[in-house]
Parts: C-alpha cells; sequence; structure tokens
C-alpha cells in the first residue's frame, strides 16, 4: 500500500508518498481500506515534532479516517469486512490502510460519504466533548467561538447553534464571518478590524458571553476572558496562533469564572466508549442533516503538503480531506 510519511521533522514540505506492507489485524483490532483522510492542524505539528504525541520516525501524520473493513482481528464483535466506517488515531491516517482497536471505529450511515466522515470525528468529537462535558452548555446560553471559520471553529458555531446556545463567531474577515453564520452563527466580529472585547460586550448588552471556545491562544484569549459573563466557561482547546497566552489570574477571580481545559485525545483514550457513543450521536446528526460538516477541497494523497500549507496560512473555510 501507499502512505505519505515524514522521515525528517522539518515540516509539511519533507512529506513524501512512500510504497510499505499491508496491514494485518490482531486481536480486537479492524483493518480499514482508506477512502478519504482529514487534515486537521495537529498535523502540521506533528511533522515538526511539536505535537504532544512523538512518532518514531518514519511515520504518517492523519488522525482520522473513512474507509471499508478490510479485515477483522479475533475477538471482533460489533463490525465486519464490508462495513462502512470512520475512525481517529494519534497518527497513520495518510495512508491506504490503516489498523485501529474495534472501539475507535463507528460505522458510517448510508447516505454520509466517505469525505464528509473523514471531515468529521475529530472536531466535532473535540466540540462536543468541550460543549456537553466540559462547559455543559445550556440552551439559551451565549457562545464565542475564536477561528470560527477552521475546522474546528466550524463545528463549535454548529454544534452551539444546534444545542441551542446564541453563537458569536470570530474570525479575520467578513467572508469567513458570512461562511460562519451559514453555519448556524447569529453574530459576528472581524478581530483584524474590531475590538474584540468592546464588540462582545456591545453584542451582549454588556453581560459578557457564557462560554468562549478558544482553539487560537495568542493575544485573542485575554480579550476574550475579559469579555465573559458572570460564571463564564473559558474552553482552552489549542494555540493555532502558535502562542500560548499568559493569563492574568485576577481576572478569573473578578469573573468568578472558570478555564478548563479540552483534551479530546486523552479523554477518547480513558473512556472509549463513551466517546464511541458520542460519534454515534454526531453521525446521526449529520444523517438527519442537523450537521453540516464543510469540506473545502478534496486533494490526493500527493498533495498532502499543499493540504497543510494551506491550513497554516489560514486559507480554508471548513476541513480538507485527503484521497487515495
Amino acid at each position: 500500500m501507499r502512505a505519505v510519511r515524514v522521515h525528517e521533522l522539518t515540516g509539511p514540505a519533507a512529506l513524501r508518498v512512500d510504497e510499505v506492507p499491508d496491514l494485518a489485524p490482531g486481536a480486537g483490532q479492524i483493518v480499514i481500506d482508506v477512502r478519504a483522510a482529514g487534515v486537521n492542524f495537529p498535523d502540521i505539528l506533528i511533522t515538526r515534532g511539536q505535537y504532544q504525541f512523538k512518532p518514531a520516525l518514519p511515520f504518517s501524520p492523519g488522525g482520522e479516517v473513512a474507509g471499508v473493513v478490510r479485515a477483522v482481528g479475533s475477538g471482533v464483535t460489533t463490525l465486519k469486512a464490508g462495513d462502512r466506517v470512520a475512525t481517529t488515531m494519534l497518527h497513520g491516517g495518510y495512508a491506504e490502510q490503516v489498523c485501529v482497536p474495534e472501539l475507535a471505529a463507528v460505522k458510517l450511515p448510508d447516505n454520509v460519504s466517505f469525505e464528509v466522515g473523514a471531515a468529521t470525528l475529530l472536531t466535532y468529537l473535540t466540540t462536543y466533548h468541550a460543549l456537553v462535558d466540559r462547559a455543559a452548555l445550556q440552551n439559551g446560553e451565549s457562545l464565542l467561538v475564536l477561528g470560527a471559520a477552521g475546522g474546528v471553529g466550524t463545528s463549535a458555531v454548529e454544534l452551539g447553534a444546534l444545542l441551542g446556545a446564541r453563537v458569536i463567531a470570530a474570525a479575520s474577515s467578513e467572508d469567513k464571518l458570512a461562511f460562519c453564520r451559514e453555519h448556524g452563527a447569529s453574530d459576528g466580529i472581524d478581530y483584524s478590524k474590531q475590538d474584540l472585547k468592546e464588540r462582545i460586550k456591545e453584542l451582549t448588552k454588556g453581560n459578557g458571553v457564557n462560554v468562549v471556545y478558544d482553539p487560537v491562544g495568542g493575544s485573542l484569549a485575554e480579550p476574550a476572558l475579559r469579555g465573559i459573563a458572570w460564571e463564564g466557561r473559558f474552553l482552552v482547546i489549542g494555540f493555532a496562533s502558535g502562542e500560548i497566552p499568559k493569563i492574568p489570574l485576577n481576572l478569573v477571580l473578578l469573573k468568578g469564572c472558570q478555564i478548563v481545559g479540552v483534551f479530546w485525545g486523552s479523554f477518547a483514550m480513558r473512556e472509549p466508549a463513551k466517546n464511541r457513543a458520542h460519534a454515534e450521536q454526531l453521525f446521526a446528526w449529520v444523517a438527519e442533516g442537523k450537521l453540516r460538516p464543510a469540506i473545502d477541497a478534496a486533494l490526493p494523497f500527493t498533495q498532502a503538503a499543499e493540504a497543510l500549507h494551506r491550513i497554516e496560512k489560514r486559507q480554508v473555510k471548513g476541513k480538507i480531506v485527503l484521497v487515495p
């Protein structure tokens, strides 16, 4: 089979397509023929050795795929060869085959394409865990989403709206904000032109937002926290800006608020059955048309580096997927 692999930790430009041996499942595992692989911001970091997990060289990036079960190992009872599935993994998704534990995979509804299946799990599972498990977002509350037009941001806009929140999207252009409104945002803030904190106050009549969803970090974090409501929840999702902010803790005291870490990957490993139930719920909503994962482009494996460069340059609305 073919796999897009990292041989040196110098970034996306060093990716290359290799021929590698086919995979075989062990006990409790399945092998999937990949039809589409999702591309995400952590894939950039892992090509530079900057992610939390540092696999041994050479390795394939990629944390989510959709495809068809090729073979199952002993003890597998819920899946069989020929099933359409989607799954997540720490790495290895940029390949024609992946091998994962049975519990890591979920059946793909018949009316959900492989491309959509590969564009859903990492972002929407992260956001479901964040909004439901960590923030306990309530119907009628307000939700500010930073980096709202990106893959994880779009999932927060859609899920927030589906859960009954008033979603305020924050992005770097009016074009991106228009995209966010198409996916459920009620209001928008162009933080390339507008003062984030002041605009939050204007939109909430001085009350602030109940929940902040922050996958960006950097200079946006503090003004967003200053715009949070009493007893608000600030969700730390990631640091796409490349800068980990230093927050004045007196703001947490004065706001009576919480700063809540969201490490979905660790949650998924600690509670795989609960994570699988989340995935089944998400795909049920996708099949019903209640969630519409946005695909910016579907590119061949040979353009994996280009896909990562586009994400790094913030030229993507929604997700990019790779197809073998």
